[in-house]
């Protein structure tokens, strides 16, 4: 079964069963790994947990996954799984001493022939220093590491703890996993105070939290409602689970990605669906603005101009107005981008550009297109047989504008799409009348 739940055991101490007035989360914590709920792609058989325990081997892990998935059970149920001395320690509470007090206790152990499984959890919260710590008694076989972490260990632990250890996704539980859940806290304790409709939004609200979950289950237990709610009922007695969002965290920049492309692939539902998620979560509006600009220009660009324009009003309605009523017009900007036409003609001939200039350096441009605000320069050719293009046939001289020392380049080519189209012809036509005035 998913906990999450249990608390912090003193060292070298197995999972006992619960006292009778534990909390509700506490006596369903699953006794079996069989009995965990929504990770069977782990603990089944096939899954890469399911494997080691019928092998009898365990290998050094990171169990990564949101809160209330399962992480702390899980690593108790391993340890006795394949008889193993379990030491717990949170990275929250713990320092340098205790990890030495465990690793001593762990040597010690193996000595006497016990292997011993070390779990650390919100392992990302210890430093760079502290992780590398690990690595001697990882190597040798002192312990086995199981770190549990909310947070991508790709950016918050060291590569050398990673190079020694699986890293094992746990997925959020669905709502059929909760379900599962709240039918073993019902077997336990009694049908919940509520009509069909609240359970599944009670369910609902959880938003695949488990011990949240649970605990709400408690709190309606709790209260001997005497007779049940309806959904607006339970709307008024409980909070929903606040959504994980932290700003300068993982699920930020996943959020902010599947923004961009999904306005990238012109789905405005899904873009306006992303936008919602960010905002309600209490993302700063001017953040997300910020990156419609940005989008206006990277993938709309001249395809349609008015994009950017449209984003950079949104941005001054939204300063005038404030939240909430300013972000309607954050609205108004990402379905604009959206529904745009695409071309990322101006991003790549950019890119293009400054390529070139770094790797021509100095290059003079040619002297008749230099200003020569001195006899001197005058003398010397500056500005000398300049071609004033609204002097010149169709306004267009045709001049070569590069340095003499570098083939002329073709950075931007416009997109058959949206006012891009127009340009394009227009260069077409600006290369016809370059061809025939060259021969």
């Amino acid at each position: 079964m998913a906990d999450l739940f249990a608390d912090e055991l003193p060292h070298d101490s197995r999972a006992d069963a619960p006292r009778d007035d534990a909390p509700l989360a506490d006596r369903l914590r699953p006794r079996v790994l069989g009995e965990v709920i929504g990770q069977d792609h782990l603990t089944g058989p096939e899954g890469a947990i399911g494997r080691m325990v019928a092998a009898g081997r365990l290998s050094s892990m990171i169990l990564w996954g949101p809160p209330g998935t399962g992480k702390t059970s899980i690593a108790r149920l391993l340890a006795d799984a394949v008889g193993m001395r379990f030491i717990s320690v949170s990275a929250v509470f713990s320092g340098v001493a205790d990890l030495k007090k465990a690793f001593a206790e762990a040597d010690k152990a193996a000595q006497a022939g016990q292997r011993t499984l070390l779990f650390v959890d919100e392992i990302h919260r210890f430093n760079r220093a502290q992780q590398d710590g690990f690595l001697p008694f990882v190597e040798r076989g002192t312990v086995t590491l199981v770190g549990a972490t909310t947070e991508n260990p790709s950016f918050e632990l060291n590569a050398a703890l990673l190079s020694r250890a699986q890293v094992l996704i746990l997925e959020r539980l669905d709502h059929e996993a909760l379900g599962n859940l709240l039918d073993r806290a019902e077997e336990l304790e009694g049908p919940l105070p509520l009509t069909p409709e609240a359970r599944e939004a009670l369910v609902a609200s959880a938003d695949g939290d488990g011990r949240f979950l649970l605990n709400q289950a408690e709190t309606l237990y709790n209260a001997q409602i005497p007779e049940p709610l309806d959904p607006a009922g339970l709307g008024k007695f409980l909070q929903r689970r606040v959504a994980v969002y932290d700003k300068d965290r993982e699920g930020h920049y996943n959020l902010i990605s599947a923004l961009h492309k999904s306005l990238r692939g012109s789905d405005p539902q899904a873009a306006l669906y992303y936008l919602a998620r960010m905002l309600v979560a209490g993302e700063e509006p001017l953040y997300v603005l910020r990156r419609l600009v940005r989008f206006a220009s990277e993938d709309i660009g001249l395809a349609d101009p008015q994009a950017l324009v449209q984003c950079l009003a949104a941005k001054d309605a939204y300063d005038f107005l404030g939240s909430p009523e300013g972000e309607l017009a954050v609205v108004q900007a990402c379905l604009y981008c959206a529904t745009a036409p695409k071309s990322n003609a101006a991003y790549k001939a950019q890119k293009a550009a400054w390529r070139s200039a770094k790797e021509t350096g100095s290059l003079m441009p040619p002297q008749n297109i230099l200003n020569a605000p001195t006899k001197l320069m005058k003398d010397i050719g500056y500005g000398a047989g300049y071609a004033y293009d609204h002097d010149a046939a169709g306004g267009f001289s045709g001049a070569d504008y590069w340095p003499e020392q570098m083939e002329p380049q073709s950075y931007y080519s416009p997109v058959e799409r949206g006012f891009e189209r127009e340009i394009a012809k227009r260069i077409d036509y600006w290369n016809k009348l370059r061809a025939e005035r060259g021969d």
